[in-house]
């Protein structure tokens, strides 16, 4: 493959050499981003071998770029498109989408100041810039839609016949998907290459956000399988995308996982939302490793159908943003009862029918667990801080919940919803499994490429003997100790959340099918992230993201990633 990929770049000639050379060559006092270019291969020895001390176990990585993936496949078919946008375009749009909220990208395209077709292009020609630069890369856009200009024009020209009023504040704006979504026009893979032609239709939550009219931009990485194939590998690898890496510390930080793309791809502005997955922990650990705002919806909320899928039991999408107003916008836009999702409910609340400049936090109850404030000078601080607009808080000792059992609930759902997934959304000649244990198998014929991390998890389910009986106690008993690990302080308090930092709690949230939502907190000393994590009862969405709203215009926190300003 890496042979190929040579011989096709040698193919751009003397032309892409001379635009590498101004690309990497030119070094100015004031940097300018750059034109793109495609993706020339690069020797990641060095890198990996400046790694292998790393002090994170796992962070020790066997290699960076997939082994299978063409960059110049996926960036080609946009490529004359982005390459007609100058440095002069970009800089004369920055200011009016670089971190801006949706809101305000809408302000601008109804005063005229900015076209959905532009916007477009700027995501684009920074992920172009960013993502084909071996030094600044992340490994986080694994698939683009093709189609995606075409569209933001028609969007342009429906614009000139009506009027903002009468749109949802997601239409026009680009959205990335984490590729274990369907969406229709690019492959489906959950990073596997088992599943690297499986041209699934668009999920639920994708035709939801399309019959609003957002723009579908591409497919991001993730960790394979949303984290459920191998012990202490690496988070964001993937076989298909190679390993995601962190903006605010490549090769230093996690990415966090297994949203690891959506993450990534939101804290660069490589789009103005994305959206990730959780079973437990994968929106959260992300979205705060990455400065950005993440909401783990109550287990059925959002449709989980067309969305390969670990368990049926604990699954959930959910937005990824950088701002809050943003986090209500996308998840509003994805509402819907679905007849295919068992789980799946109707929504009474619209999660727009508030402002972020009104929010306050007075009158809010937190409750704050009590080895954090005393372990954790930035959680603490951040509390104080609550305090001090006006909220109550309350710090409780936790009660010691056992989870056991927890991992038999993935393992098992696993083993049943996996093979649902593949008779009903792939072509059984193109996707060459069909189980579990196909993919196992799959696997072990090619191990340094398909599992250089092994699948130690995959052998793990295929061997658990777990009854359907036993399941279901399982099931009962891990959601009753869940739900009493949050409600014996929310309960005797009258708490409206109880404050926790980025995914330490997530398991105890998954099994209660509660919703968490984590936003941007503080950062080390060392320049990682941190997050503030709300957790709350069923169905109260809105209020979490209320009271983070205050919360986040009390602080303003987040910060684009240094290497990411240009």
């Amino acid at each position: 493959m890496a042979s190929t990929i040579t011989k096709r770049t040698k193919m751009k000639g003397l032309l892409v050499t001379i635009i590498i050379t101004f690309f990497f060559g030119c070094k100015t006092e004031k940097k300018e981003i750059a034109p793109p270019v495609l993706w020339t291969p690069y020797d990641e020895t060095e890198a990996l071998r400046a790694n292998e001390d790393h002090e994170v176990d796992r962070m020790r990585y066997r290699l960076i770029e997939s082994k299978v993936l063409d960059k110049n496949e996926v960036f080609n078919p946009l490529y004359e498109e982005v390459s007609q946008m100058t440095a002069g375009d970009y800089r004369a749009l920055k200011p009016l989408i670089l971190e801006q909220d949706i809101p305000t990208i809408q302000s601008h395209i109804v005063s005229g100041m900015l076209t959905y077709e532009k916007l477009v292009l700027f995501y684009l020609y920074r992920i172009y810039h960013y993502e084909l630069n071996n030094k600044t890369h992340l490994n986080t856009v694994i698939a683009l839609n093709p189609s995606v200009v075409d569209e933001a024009r028609k969007l342009d020209k429906l614009n000139e016949r009506t009027t903002a009023g009468q749109r949802h504040p997601i239409h026009g704006i680009p959205i990335l998907l984490k590729d274990n979504i369907g969406a229709s026009g690019m492959p489906t893979t959950a990073g596997a290459i088992a599943l690297r032609d499986n041209n699934a239709s668009d999920a639920f939550i994708v035709r939801q956000l399309k019959s609003k009219g957002a723009l579908i931009l591409g497919k991001v990485n993730l960790s394979e399988w949303a984290y459920f194939l191998c012990e202490g590998c690496p988070v964001g690898y993937s076989a298909i995308g190679g390993q995601t890496l962190n903006p605010y510390g490549r090769m230093v930080f996690e990415t966090g996982g297994s949203s690891s793309g959506s993450g990534t791809s939101v804290a660069v502005n490589y789009a103005a939302a994305a959206i990730g997955t959780e079973t437990s922990g994968s929106i959260l650990s992300p979205s705060s490793k990455n400065s950005v705002v993440g909401l783990k919806p109550t287990v059925g909320l959002l449709s989980r159908s067309g969305i390969v899928p670990i368990s049926s039991t604990l699954d959930t999408p959910g937005p990824m943003t950088k701002n809050v107003i943003d986090n209500a916008i996308v998840l509003s836009a994805m509402l819907g009862r679905d007849e295919a999702d068992e789980k799946s409910v109707v929504s009474t609340e619209t999660f727009l029918d508030w402002n972020t400049q009104t929010v306050s936090l007075l009158g809010k109850h937190f409750g704050a667990f009590r080895n954090l404030m005393e372990e954790n000078d930035r959680y603490r601080k951040t509390i104080e801080k609550m305090r001090e607009a006006g909220a109550k808080v309350t710090v409780f000792d936790a009660p010691e919940v056992p989870l056991q059992g927890f991992l038999s609930i993935l393992n098992i759902d696993m083993r049943n919803d996996l093979p649902l997934y593949l008779i009903s959304q792939t072509d059984k000649n193109k996707v060459p499994i069909r189980s579990v244990a196909d993919a196992a198998q799959f696997n072990a014929q090619d191990s340094t490429v398909r599992i250089p991390y092994g699948q130690a998890i995959f052998t793990g389910m295929l061997d658990d003997t777990t009854t359907v009986e036993g399941l279901a106690r399982i099931k009962r008993r891990l959601k009753n100790n869940g739900r009493h690990f949050f409600d014996k302080a929310m309960d005797k308090h009258g708490l409206d959340a109880i404050l926790s930092i980025n995914n330490y709690h997530a398991g105890y949230a998954a099994v209660a099918e509660y919703p968490a939502l984590t936003i941007p907190m503080a950062y080390t000393d060392a320049g990682e992230p941190v997050g503030l994590t709300f957790i709350g009862k069923p169905f109260t969405e809105n209020q979490l993201l209320q009271m983070a709203a205050a919360v986040e215009a009390m602080q303003k926190i987040r910060k684009l990633p240094s290497d990411f300003i240009d």
